[in-house]
């Protein structure tokens, strides 16, 4: 069955090429297409299409279907092109009439956009809900270890020390940022589509203010070819959003995977949190923030993808939206997995007591050192040239008597200001 069969049969083969993998995808918009369209024949009773009695039976039909979709037994069969099409059949063979009614003042376009947006709107909360997790994770980690060292690194060459307290509470904080982008990518989603139809409105005396209530949007597309034409658009920002906080746990997965290696030694997990090799007994692979970073990079890409299937479309509705779907949908589920995952193994690190007097921390307190000679007098200048000389004809010995000064200062991590930063 298709919504647009007019009784002109299609080459079969030209059918399964343009259908492609909809069905499954359309598993994850089938609650919310059943969501809009118990909105729309809300709307559709108010104009006075419906009926009080028919209103009544599609409601209680679209709520057996909800059910079937809640419970996993609802499936799309290969006679039907997409979601949409098995839920007006569905109403079709149990009400009647009344079931074809359920089409009145739209169309697939809509139908499709609004289904979509509903999903985006849920799992954009989600996934922030996921990163305040992680984020509360790492306020926790970083107040229970800021006491202890780690050294910090620029251009992969010991610099400055640093506090485990300090790493933990960076990362939180930039997860912060990424929320920012989350919202704004919300908000941009958070406006109701149904009734643009094809992109170009309906003739019947249509209430979108209805509708955009009962589905709880902020607000609606005013403009019915502006709603057409956000599809691919809203896409490109969410993938934006989604590219901001993967870029923030590949970073830190990556991290991870350095810390853990041998020669550096500031961390580890439990040995059922790693893997190991068929060959070398000794390994203890990270391969779980291995993958987080692979897949989280994998994330970043769809950005690309998103300009490139929508980029100097023309307006109006176009085929190429289908493709946006599938792999936008993949991003979401993937990346609350590695969100749960990673909230998970983060909170089983093992936080390593590191040894600042091993010699290749010799120049780890250098700053430290000008910093000495500047408070007795010396300009910043003279400090910094005579410590430089000393690094330079080795005989530079650090002075870690005031170390504690500068590691100290860094123990105020401002947590409390740092978790009152994050967005709503």
């Amino acid at each position: 069955m298709k919504l647009w069969d007019k009784g002109i049969s299609i080459d079969k083969k030209i059918e399964q090429f343009t259908i492609g993998n909809d069905r499954e995808i359309d598993s994850y918009i089938a609650k919310y297409d059943v969501i809009a369209s118990k909105a729309h024949a809300k709307m559709l009773y108010k104009i006075g299409i419906l009926s009080e009695k028919e209103l009544n039976d599609l409601i209680g039909g679209l709520t057996v279907l909800q059910t079937q979709i809640e419970s996993g037994t609802f499936v799309i069969d290969e006679q039907f092109e997409d979601v949409h099409s098995k839920i007006e059949f569905e109403l079709t063979t149990s009400l009647g009439n009344v079931g074809k009614k359920i089409h009145t003042a739209r169309s697939r376009n809509d139908q499709v956009l609004v289904a979509c947006q509903l999903y985006y709107k849920e799992n954009l909360q989600s996934v922030k809900e996921k990163t305040r997790t992680l984020f509360n994770t790492l306020l926790n980690l970083a107040q229970k270890h800021k006491d202890q060292v780690l050294p910090g690194y620029t251009h992969l060459q010991v610099a400055m020390p640093s506090s485990f307290g300090l790493w933990f509470s960076a990362y939180a904080e930039l997860l912060i940022d990424d929320v920012f982008l989350l919202n704004a990518a919300l908000k941009t989603v958070d406006q109701n589509p149904l009734g643009s139809a094809a992109g170009y409105g309906s003739s019947f005396p249509i209430d979108r203010e209805c509708t955009t209530n009962e589905l709880n949007f902020a607000t609606l597309k005013y403009n019915v070819v502006a709603a057409q034409m956000a599809r691919g658009k809203n896409e490109r920002t969410m993938a934006s959003a989604l590219a901001g906080l993967s870029n923030t746990l590949a970073r830190f997965a990556m991290d991870i995977c350095l810390y853990m290696s041998q020669n550096f030694n500031f961390i580890s997990f439990p040995d059922e949190f790693t893997t190991g090799s068929s060959i070398m007994p000794h390994k203890k692979n990270p391969d779980v923030f291995e993958l987080i970073r692979g897949k989280c990079n994998k994330i970043q890409a769809l950005q690309t993808e998103m300009i490139l299937i929508s980029n100097n479309l023309p307006s109006g509705y176009h085929r190429d939206f289908q493709l946006l779907k599938e792999n936008m949908i993949a991003a979401f589920e993937e990346l609350k997995d590695i969100l749960d995952i990673f909230d998970y193994a983060i909170q089983k690190i093992i936080v390593k007591n590191i040894d600042i007097h091993d010699q290749k921390y010799k120049y780890l307190f250098t700053v430290d050192n000008i910093n000495t000679l500047v408070e007795s007098g010396m300009t910043f200048r003279e400090a910094y040239q005579q410590i430089g000389s000393q690094v330079q004809d080795g005989t530079y010995k650090p002075d870690t008597s005031k170390k504690h000064t500068h590691i100290g200062s860094m123990h105020n991590l401002c947590l409390d200001k740092i978790k009152a930063k994050f967005p709503i």
